[in-house]
């Protein structure tokens, strides 16, 4: 009977335990928010839905419900403005809430907002359901989006028969630099409104972020931190080097790399060939790029005991019909040196969504690479490549600052397992001690003095 019942109880522990951590995990999201709003084009129905409390997250069922009930009276050709990163505070500090209309940042949003009818705001969304509202928009409307480019709506001819989902992704970026790429995006918002208005074509637009761009954090008054005012520091200068930018026949960047160091080994020789090209002395003669192939080349001369020397890094715009989405894929990574060629593979590692960019700590031929010789007999066995830091993008390149990075690691490292590993171990030391805790039980029998001494079997 009592191990049962310690049974019991340590069975209560865990689930306690278990409720405790969701909890706090459940803490955490509540912060990562990012707003949506949805509204359609002017003389379009939309059904009046029920806004949200103050203060209530919108779950990802919850705005599968809204895009639901929309779609089924709103115009089926919808655009998706998926920025980058947005919130509440960006709307709150740069559109003008303070009685300054005219250095609102987005002045094509509002006026689109006015003009529609029943238009839906959603403070708070949850970052995982802004994550899934492209797959959401597709399951609904049945057919695959199409991701445009802003650079290219003048040759878009919109097709009214038939339902369309067009996204467009704009990019955010923190700091001085904030407003200014709010309103960029806010014009190009207004382009494609009305690109979609000279051609009469009736539309539902949903603007939000893939993730918040301020995140609520909890600050703790500790002892002997001064919660009164203080000075505000001067921020040092970011050391930070821009990219290599290469632009296209237009004058408008269309290839960015940036890496730490870009190291070469040849003969038992090793240069670093990232030294120079970011202070704007590199040579890039060769590179080209346009809307389905984007090559970078970068010339030296008189490195490694050779003449010449190119590095080449091939990339190509792939749609996939399983993602339902263009991939950029580096095909390949080329030495041509002194009339000869290295040709390394580099498309099985090197690839990240065509509006975001591609991030790696480590791209490296020799450990873990994800540069891979064409063959054993390729001249690429005889060198050597290790990039730090490397991170490059070949399309929809909006100005001269990275998109969204697509990291190489992979979601479990070895520091996540670590943790992991780790946090299992102690969760179960803690509930075995609790087990044993449970098990103890005190005495309920004592020795009386004046009468015959007890005994206790040895069961017992």
């Amino acid at each position: 009977m009592m191990t049962e019942v310690g049974l019991r109880r340590s069975s209560l522990s865990t689930m306690a335990f278990t409720s405790v951590l969701l909890f706090i995990c459940s803490i955490y999201s509540c912060y990562a928010q990012a707003p949506l709003l949805m509204w359609t084009s002017d003389g379009s129905n939309m059904p009046h839905l029920a806004q949200p409390t103050a203060g209530q997250t919108v779950s990802g069922g919850q705005l599968a419900s809204y895009l639901k009930s929309t779609l089924s009276i709103a115009p089926h050709n919808v655009l998706l403005f998926l920025q980058d990163k947005l919130s509440m505070e960006d709307f709150t500090m740069y559109g003008g809430v303070f009685g300054n209309k005219q250095d609102s940042a987005f002045l094509n949003v509002e006026s689109a907002l006015q003009t529609s009818s029943n238009p839906l705001v959603l403070p708070a969304l949850d970052w995982s359901a802004s994550h899934s509202i492209l797959e959401l928009l597709q399951g609904e409307l049945g057919i695959p989006a199409v991701q445009i480019d802003p650079s290219t709506l003048k040759e878009i001819k919109l097709n009214t028969a038939q339902p369309s989902l067009l996204a467009v992704h704009l990019p955010y970026t923190a700091g001085d630099q904030t407003k200014e790429l709010l309103l960029k995006n806010d014009a190009i918002i207004g382009e494609v409104l009305n690109m979609f208005k000279s051609q009469d074509v009736a539309y539902t637009a949903v603007y939000t972020g893939l993730k918040p761009s301020r995140v609520i954090e909890d600050t703790p008054v500790m002892a002997g931190h001064s919660v009164g005012r203080s000075l505000l520091q001067a921020l040092p200068e970011s050391t930070v080097k821009p990219p290599l930018v290469i632009n296209n026949t237009a004058g408008q960047p269309c290839i960015l790399l940036w890496a730490d160091t870009l190291l070469a080994t040849y003969s038992g020789n090793q240069v670093d060939l990232a030294r120079d090209i970011f202070n704007g002395s590199a040579d890039t003669a060769g590179s080209v790029c346009n809307n389905t192939l984007s090559r970078l080349v970068l010339n030296y001369k008189n490195v490694l005991n050779l003449r010449s020397l190119r590095l080449i890094f091939s990339m190509r715009k792939i749609f996939f019909p399983v993602s339902a989405r263009d991939w950029s894929v580096m095909e390949q990574v080329v030495l041509e040196y002194d009339g000869q060629r290295a040709i390394f593979n580099a498309s099985s590692g090197i690839y990240s969504p065509a509006e975001y960019s591609f991030h790696c700590q480590s791209v490296s031929s020799a450990q873990s690479p994800l540069l891979v010789p064409r063959s054993a007999t390729d001249n690429a066995t005889m060198w050597t490549l290790s990039f730090t830091d490397f991170q490059i993008q070949g399309f929809n390149v909006t100005g001269e600052e990275f998109s969204y990075a697509s990291d190489c690691a992979g979601f479990f490292t070895p520091g996540i397992w670590m943790g992991l590993l780790t946090s299992l171990l102690m969760v179960f030391i803690l509930s075995y001690g609790l087990h044993m805790i449970m098990q103890l039980r005190t005495m309920d029998r004592f020795d009386d003095p004046k009468g015959p001494a007890i005994s206790v079997p040895q069961s017992e």
